[in-house]
């Protein structure tokens, strides 16, 4: 195979979220020549300034997209104005539907979002923008705590089908994408031998979420920074959204979509990251009994805590008794 990829950047845009993929890609071609190609563009060529001051050397957007290229949207401090670029996103939109893959590493999937092209998708972002991508792009099914999303593409044919999308948080995140970019495309011995060389766990410990990054959820200026003290204070309460909204004198519906607001995640969401975290803390700390952290932290039962320990962290509780 052969994927030309363009690496579409904008004034503001953070080098580490372009260093890491391509230094990835690069890697890969190492190991098997022509595999990726790529080009940096942006919508005036010339340069792009960096968020440290550094400029970079860009193409203008390409005129065309193919079936078998990857557009990769970069992130950065300078993503809001991106979002408000209309030619960078009449482009994406042309890019979504010739059929290439389209992706975004950490603030990056705000300009998808802002074309589009996430609507009724599931995707991420970095945490520090959770709040922000919630209230800006309801239509996108937000997964806040996930290092990367795939999303395959639809199986509709004709001018209604979508692409292949991919989104990671944080910037490092990056790498974690398009390492699973290189084992989809190449097969995985190719996307092991890069993680070797980068030094790098192919796949984290911890797996798939930036979770503890997640647990500031409070604001000093927020409404349910008590409340959220509250959970974490007894776990085994009933935490559902009736309960919680009872609370704080809401309507389940209207607090449901405050909390989603002001959090960037769904109280459910909240609630069992919180959880995971108080029976990861006790059983790295070799308390004895994993039905009694299980019962502590509100699961109710082993076999939930371990589903809820697969989904945000990859991993078993068992694992991390025997690592502790």
């Amino acid at each position: 195979m052969s994927c030309r990829i363009v690496f579409v950047l904008f004034p503001g845009f953070q080098q580490l979220d372009l260093a890491g993929p391509m230094a990835v890609f690069e890697l890969a071609r190492l190991q098997q020549p022509d595999s990726y190609h790529w080009r940096l563009a942006a919508s005036k060529a010339g340069t792009a300034r960096s968020s440290a001051g550094v400029d970079w050397p860009v193409q203008g957007l390409p005129r065309a997209c193919g079936k078998g290229d990857l557009v990769m949207v970069i992130g950065g401090d300078g993503v809001d104005a991106a979002c408000r670029d209309e030619r960078l996103l009449r482009w994406l939109q042309r890019a979504s539907r010739s059929g290439a893959r389209i992706a975004s590493i950490c603030s990056g999937s705000l300009v998808l979002a802002a074309a589009g092209l996430l609507d009724e998708r599931g995707a991420t972002t970095h945490w520090s923008r959770s709040r922000q991508f919630a209230t800006d792009f309801p239509a996108v099914r937000l997964q806040p705590d996930r290092i990367y999303v795939r999303e395959p593409a639809s199986s509709r044919a004709g001018p209604a089908r979508r692409p292949e999308l991919w989104t990671s948080a944080g910037m490092t995140a990056g790498i974690d994408l398009c390492l699973a970019l290189v084992a989809h495309d190449c097969g995985e011995d190719l996307a092991r031998e890069a993680a070797r060389q980068l030094v790098v766990e192919r796949r984290r410990p911890g797996g798939q979420s930036q979770f503890s990054a997640l647990l500031d959820l409070q604001r000093p200026e927020g409404r349910f920074g008590a409340l959220l003290d509250e959970i974490r204070r007894d776990l085994r309460q009933d935490h559902r959204v009736e309960a919680l909204a009872a609370r704080v004198c809401m309507s389940p519906r209207h607090f449901a979509r405050s909390f989603v607001a002001e959090t960037g995640a769904t109280p459910a969401q909240v609630v069992e990251r919180l959880r995971v975290e108080a029976a990861r803390a006790a059983l790295e700390s070799g308390q004895p009994s994993v039905q009694r952290i299980a019962q502590d932290c509100g699961f109710g039962s082993t076999e939930r805590m371990r589903r809820s320990f697969q989904r945000l962290l990859g991993r078993s509780p068992a694992s991390l008794r025997k690592r502790g």
